[in-house]
C-alpha cells in the first residue's frame, strides 16, 4: 500500500512539475521559432527568386508573393485525474492518472504583388542613386553595374533580346573591371545626395593623387576616355542622350530586367534550344569569363545545392561552393528588397495554416 501512495506521489509531482513548467515554455518557443521561422523565410526567398529568373529564361511571367504575416501558435496542457475508495479494512483502492498533450498550429499569410506596387517595385527600372550607392557599402562596383545597369554612355551590357549583339560592347567590360580596380586601391568613392520628393543625386569621384602608381594612374585614364568625362567627380543621370563632361547618362534595368539578364546566362538542355522555347545563351565577352550567376541544370539536384527549384522536368541550382554566384545572388536579392521599400499598405489576400 505504501508503495503504491509513493508511486502515486511521484506521478502527481511529476504532473505538477510539468504544469508548472507551463510558465517559460512560450518564452522557450519564442527564442527556436524566431530561428526556425527566418531560416525557412530565406530559402523561400531564394528559391522564388530564383524560380523567377528560370522562368523569364522560358519568357513565363514571374510572380512576387510576400509573406507578410507568420503566426506560430503553440499549445501545452497537463492534467491529473484521481479516483479512490475502500474496499475493506486494509484493502484501500485507488487510480491516478495524467495527460499530457502538444499542439501546434502556425499559419502564413501570403500578399501577391500587383497593380500599381508591381509596376513601381519590379517593372520601372530602379533609380541610380538607388543602385550605385551600394558601391560605397562594399558591393564590388564591377559586379553592381553588371548585374543592374543595361548602358553608362554608350557602352552597352549584354542584352537577352539585342539579337547578334546581345553580349554587349568590350568597352563596358573594361570599363567595370577598371573602376573595380580603381575601387580595391582605394581611389574611387560614390556620393549621394539627397534631394526632396525625389530619388536624389549620385556622384562618382575618382582620386587621382600625385605619384599614384602607374596602374592606377592607366585606369583613371582609362575610365576617363570610355566614360568621356575629365571632372574630378562625376554624376550620373538616367537616359541615354549624350551629356557634358561632368555628366554621364546611365540606364539602369528593372527587377524583372535583372532577373532576364541573368536568366540569359543560364545554360539549358539542347531540346529547349531546338524546340525554339528558349534563346540562345548569352555568352560573356572581353574580359569577363563567366556568367554573373552560374546555375546548373539536370534531372536532379545534388546534395550540396545552395538554392533549387524545378521548372518542367529540369532540375535548377547554384552550387553551394560556388561563393561568386551565392555573393551575386544575394546582391540581387538586396536590389529586389530595395526595389519594394516603396511598397505600403498591403492587404492580407492569402492565410494558409498549416496544421
Amino acid at each position: 500500500m505504501f508503495a503504491r501512495y509513493r508511486m502515486a506521489m511521484v506521478l502527481v509531482f511529476g504532473v505538477s512539475r510539468c504544469i508548472a513548467g507551463c510558465a517559460p515554455f512560450g518564452a522557450a518557443r519564442l527564442d527556436q521559432d524566431q530561428v526556425d521561422y527566418a531560416r525557412a523565410l530565406a530559402v523561400s526567398n531564394k528559391r522564388e527568386t530564383l524560380f523567377n529568373i528560370v522562368s523569364l529564361r522560358y519568357a513565363d511571367a514571374p510572380s512576387f508573393i510576400t509573406v507578410t504575416q507568420i503566426i506560430a501558435g503553440h499549445a501545452r496542457v497537463a492534467s491529473v485525474t484521481s479516483t479512490g475508495g475502500v474496499a475493506a479494512p486494509l484493502n484501500n483502492t485507488g487510480m491516478l492518472g495524467g495527460t499530457l498533450s502538444f499542439s501546434n498550429s502556425p499559419t502564413f499569410t501570403f500578399t501577391p504583388t500587383t497593380g500599381p506596387e508591381l509596376a513601381d517595385s519590379y517593372i520601372r527600372p530602379l533609380a541610380p542613386a538607388t543602385v550605385l550607392p551600394l558601391a560605397q557599402s562594399g558591393v564590388p562596383i564591377d559586379l553592381l553595374l553588371r548585374i543592374a545597369v543595361q548602358s553608362v554612355g554608350t557602352l552597352q551590357n549584354s542584352a537577352a533580346l539585342a539579337g547578334s549583339g546581345s553580349a554587349g560592347s568590350v568597352g563596358f567590360f573594361q570599363l567595370t573591371h577598371a573602376l573595380r580596380r580603381l575601387q580595391i586601391a582605394g581611389m574611387l568613392s560614390v556620393r549621394y545626395e539627397s534631394k526632396k520628393d525625389s530619388p536624389g543625386r549620385v556622384f562618382l569621384a575618382i582620386d587621382n593623387p600625385p605619384g599614384a602608381p602607374d596602374a592606377v594612374v592607366a585606369d583613371v585614364r582609362l575610365v576617363r576616355e570610355l566614360l568621356h568625362a575629365d571632372a574630378p567627380e562625376i554624376e550620373f543621370i538616367y537616359g541615354t542622350a549624350p551629356q557634358d563632361g561632368t555628366k554621364v547618362a546611365i540606364v539602369t534595368r528593372s527587377v524583372q530586367g535583372i532577373l532576364s539578364e541573368v536568366g540569359a546566362q543560364i545554360d539549358v538542355p539542347q531540346e529547349a534550344l531546338d524546340s525554339h522555347a528558349v534563346m540562345p545563351t548569352v555568352k560573356v565577352i572581353g574580359v569577363e569569363t563567366r556568367p554573373v550567376i552560374i546555375v546548373h541544370t539536370d534531372t536532379s539536384t545534388p546534395p550540396n545545392a545552395y538554392v533549387d527549384v524545378v521548372y518542367g522536368k529540369q532540375h535548377y541550382w547554384i552550387d553551394s561552393d560556388d561563393f561568386d554566384s551565392k555573393f551575386a545572388f544575394g546582391v540581387v536579392q538586396d536590389l529586389i528588397a530595395l526595389a519594394e521599400i516603396g511598397q505600403s499598405g498591403k492587404q492580407n489576400i492569402i492565410a494558409i495554416p498549416a496544421s
